[in-house]
């Protein structure tokens, strides 16, 4: 109110304070606080631990050896409007990065991922692509229009019916991969569960590429009215792939022709390639 009154009545300072019964000293006052630390701290602690409340945060800054008094912390704290119950998202746990290294014999490995489409009425779908990582065999392109963990754990368990238990499969961070029963079946199965890390599809490269050649010879190029035309489509291309599909990386084999012949190791593939820098 007195800057107001000294720019707009263009009156002196002694003359703006007096009228409000102001002390100039008042007026003349800047803090010389610096309050950086405090909420660089606090803010640190409401990333960590986004339920916990002030007391919690301050027991360990007194536990950090800390010496700032009580009242400022809390001062600080409710200037941050950290009193406010403040949403939180889900976290995932730190995924390691692992070489995407090509497999010398079939059945080691396995890649999944999920693809989405809608139909001509417009309700989505979704394909669920999975793939040996040695013979780049489309072992699944199951199409429905949910897919939980649950209806994962029966896909795979219908591959291993016919080729038998992979040692790892990659998959992303998506919640049917991160779901409780896939989870669980995979840890009681013995089978590794190896994550990509968040925002890095290329570390899970194989299946990409799988991927973009399904929505060019079938998403792109059909439009589909219901499920069950969608279905035929994904069998009619999956065995395409697998016998007709010449493979760059198989020198020009289809993966039905490797998987007949490296069943051992395969003399196309230098197992000291590392894909993922």
């Amino acid at each position: 109110m007195a800057d107001q009154l000294i720019s707009e009545e263009s009156v002196s300072v002694g003359r703006a304070c007096r009228v409000l019964s102001l002390h100039r000293s008042v007026w003349y006052y800047q803090t010389h606080k610096d309050d950086s630390e405090v909420i660089l701290k606090l803010q640190q602690y409401a990333e960590q631990y986004p339920t916990r409340g002030f007391d919690d945060y301050y027991g360990k800054i007194r536990n950090e050896d800390l010496t700032w008094n009580r009242k400022r912390v809390l001062r600080v704290y409710r200037a941050l409007k950290m009193t406010l119950r403040r949403k939180r998202k889900r976290r995932l746990p730190a995924r390691i990065k692992q070489p995407l290294q090509q497999q010398l014999k079939p059945n080691i490995s396995y890649s999944m991922d999920f693809m989405s489409d809608a139909l001509t009425t417009g309700r989505k779908v979704r394909i669920l692509n999975i793939m040996d990582d040695c013979t780049r065999e489309s072992l699944s392109a199951y199409a429905d229009y949910s897919i939980p963990g649950e209806r994962v754990v029966d896909v795979v368990k219908e591959i291993i019916v016919e080729r038998g238990k992979p040692n790892f499969i990659r998959v992303d961070n998506g919640p049917e991969f991160t779901s409780k029963s896939f989870t669980v079946w995979c840890q009681k199965e013995g089978i590794e569960v190896r994550y990509i890390q968040p925002g890095r599809p290329m570390q899970n490269g194989y299946i990409e590429r799988l991927n973009r050649t399904f929505r060019e010879d079938v998403l792109d190029a059909y439009e589909f009215e219901t499920l069950e035309q969608l279905r035929i489509l994904c069998d009619e291309w999956q065995y395409n792939y697998n016998y007709f599909h010449p493979h760059k990386s198989l020198n020009r084999m289809s993966p039905a022709t490797a998987a007949k012949i490296y069943g051992g190791v395969n003399p196309a593939i230098d197992n000291t390639m590392n894909l993922t820098k």
